[in-house]
């Protein structure tokens, strides 16, 4: 899957639950043009036409613009009329019906990736409950797009395989750590999928007959392997101290290791880590 076609996914997705928590009538979303200053309507939600599909909103024009240039949330109570926004795209807007409106960026290393918007087809101010909801869809958006940058830059790291030494394999290994461990968060089945994979590039095909280790079992040992005590891994990986190290032992049995470094070092030699 592209990193496009999943940010797609995300973005519907943050639309239809911005739909539910907040009541709002209509949403739509998109994300910024590779290599240009403009966000591309590419999904709709409630909307009654294509007015707005496929529509290229500048950064600053607009008010959707204008979340882009401050990469902040804007609203505004009467879209037609208000002074705190250029009207470029006065006649989408008006033949889809909205009034009170709302764009909230996606914001991925402090640079801008997409937009959400919240509308209303009635004149009257958006409350803050709204924007907040808003602004958490938003963020969860973020974080998927950023977990598949990670995925992707771990495949490619993975090209290079051992050739990747000294700091730079370090740093290898603390994002394979830090991605299996954000993978049982990501909702969408798809995208879990491509991040594990990309993870699994980093590994070399185990042999037969190779030790085989729960994938909990190796998300714990990944985050030992980066350095991570149980308390860290437990805070890491969302479970309790106990049952990090009962994987911990678990993974350690199977390797017929004695010591933690000993379990990690067993696990990279037989390739279940990097």
């Amino acid at each position: 899957m592209t990193a496009d076609a999943a940010g797609a996914i995300e973005i519907r997705s943050a639309l239809a639950r911005l739909r539910r928590t907040t009541r709002l009538p209509v949403a739509f979303g998109g994300l910024v043009d590779p290599g240009r200053q403009q966000v591309r309507i590419s999904e709709l939600s409630g909307t009654a036409t294509l007015a707005l599909s496929g529509l290229p909103v500048s950064s600053g024009n607009g008010l959707g613009g204008r979340a882009v240039a401050l990469a902040r949330p804007c609203a505004v109570t009467d879209y037609s009329s208000s002074r705190q926004i250029s009207h470029e795209y006065d006649i989408p807007v008006a033949t889809e019906g909205l009034r009170s409106i709302l764009a909230v960026p996606v914001v991925v290393r402090r640079r801008v990736r997409g937009v959400l918007y919240g509308a209303l087809r009635t004149a009257e101010p958006l409350g803050d409950r709204t924007l907040d909801a808003a602004m958490e869809a938003a963020r969860d958006v973020e974080q998927a797009l950023a977990v598949g940058d990670e995925a992707r830059s771990l495949a490619a790291a993975a090209q290079a395989g051992p050739a990747a030494t000294g700091a730079a394999w370090e740093q290898v290994r603390e994002a394979h750590a830090a991605l299996r461990a954000l993978a049982p968060r990501i909702a969408d089945p798809a995208l879990r999928a491509e991040l594990l994979d990309a993870c699994e590039l980093l590994t070399p095909e185990a042999p037969g007959g190779a030790v085989r280790l729960a994938p909990r079992e190796l998300d714990v040992l990944a985050c030992v392997a980066a350095g991570a005590t149980n308390s860290a891994a437990s805070q890491r990986l969302g479970l309790r101290p106990e049952t990090v190290k009962s994987y911990l032992r678990s993974a350690m049995r199977k390797l017929g290791a004695h010591t933690r470094g000993e379990a990690v070092a067993t696990a990279r030699r037989t390739g279940l880590l990097p």
